[in-house]
């Protein structure tokens, strides 16, 4: 690459940066123009590329990438004293590249049209609405599980392999799909995360590759987590990028499944986001409303919490801190704390 052409690619960082300030503002054009208009089309050029691949190709293109970057640096960290401005052209311009990708290929989604608004819900809540939405919940989620378990005292324990609940959620979308067409998902692109064993250190439950418009999921997790995940991350590939959006899509993709452990998971997902909400703001109701849950509901709940319990280590909350700066530079701004906001759309929705 010349020199010249670097430079270019260099100081287009500053129109990109631009741009995004003043589509920061504009979510209806970018609702319009890319979220429905040229993403789609991306979308499925990447799926139709990549998902006949059987293993995780994102995750080989990071390994890669860390390889290469580490060996570059390697090589030429002598030249640092000696070609300073040239070892930083090269960094400047592999940003510059990287950075225009990634909103090209799917980043642009988060400053599309909030989803309240496009489904006309409400942002706030009152906690006599909570209290009632949480009733409600534990009454839907109790009679789920003992269709299940028929048996209050035991866990639900779901009996699909991976590629069996990518499948059921593909199927749930399809339902979705029915009562909101702008819901329609393009097929299905999961796969098992080479770096699964990372994630669970990392606290993640897996994610979207925005270059190969992957679904990365954490397989290690309890499957009541991975049923939820799927679809969670497969709202990422519709263009969803809020996480409380996700997290809502999702959950709407596991009600309205005909499989009833998909229908328990998007339930029990739903109560858990509000019984935390509640133990914050009427800890005794929280504590009675516990009272109310099956224990074997709650048995599930537990075996989440030890899953990443067993994983936690002091590098966990540095990772969670640079994610939670990448969300606040990504158009939200509560950062990681968006992931509960989904309470408010559950609520309101379910009212």
């Amino acid at each position: 690459m010349s020199k010249k052409l670097k430079y270019i690619i260099i100081f287009s960082l500053i129109p990109q940066y631009l741009a995004l300030l003043i589509l920061k503002n504009k979510p209806g054009f970018v609702e319009n123009y890319f979220s429905t208009g040229l993403y789609p089309v991306v979308s499925k050029l990447l799926n139709t590329a990549f998902k006949w691949i059987p293993i995780s190709l994102g995750d080989l293109l990071y390994i890669s990438f860390i390889i290469y970057a580490s060996r570059w640096f390697l090589i030429n960290c002598k030249r640092f004293k000696t070609q300073t401005k040239s070892m930083i052209t090269d960094v400047l311009t592999t940003i510059s590249i990287i950075y225009f990708l990634f909103h090209f290929c799917w980043g642009l989604n988060y400053y599309r049209t909030s989803l309240h608004t496009t489904l006309n819900l409400k942002t706030t809540y009152t906690t006599h609405q909570l209290k009632t939405i949480t009733n409600e919940l534990v009454l839907k989620t109790n009679s789920l599980h003992l269709n299940i378990t028929n048996d209050s005292l035991q866990k639900t324990d779901i009996p699909y392999s991976f590629n069996e609940l990518t499948t059921l959620s593909q199927q749930g979308y399809k339902e979705l799909e029915i009562r909101y067409p702008f819901f329609r998902h393009p097929g299905q692109n999961s796969k098992k995360s080479l770096f699964s064993t990372p994630l669970s250190y990392m606290g993640f439950g897996g994610y979207l590759n925005p270059f190969t418009l992957e679904i990365q999921v954490n397989s290690l997790m309890p499957k009541t987590s991975l049923a939820i995940t799927i679809p969670h991350e497969q709202a990422h590939q519709l263009g969803y990028a809020a996480e409380n959006e996700a997290n809502f899509i999702g959950f709407l993709a596991c009600i309205y499944n005909k499989d009833l452990y998909y229908q328990y998971t998007g339930y029990s997902f739903a109560l858990r986001y509000c019984l935390q909400e509640l133990s914050r703001r009427d800890i005794n109701y929280y504590k009675n409303t516990l009272r109310l849950i099956n224990p074997g509901i709650l048995k599930n709940f537990k075996e989440n919490s030890m899953f990443w319990k067993s994983y936690n280590n002091p590098i966990e909350p540095v990772i969670k801190g640079l994610y939670n700066n990448f969300l606040k530079a990504n158009n939200q701004e509560k950062g990681i704390e968006s992931y509960s906001y989904v309470v408010a759309m559950l609520v309101n929705y379910l009212r």
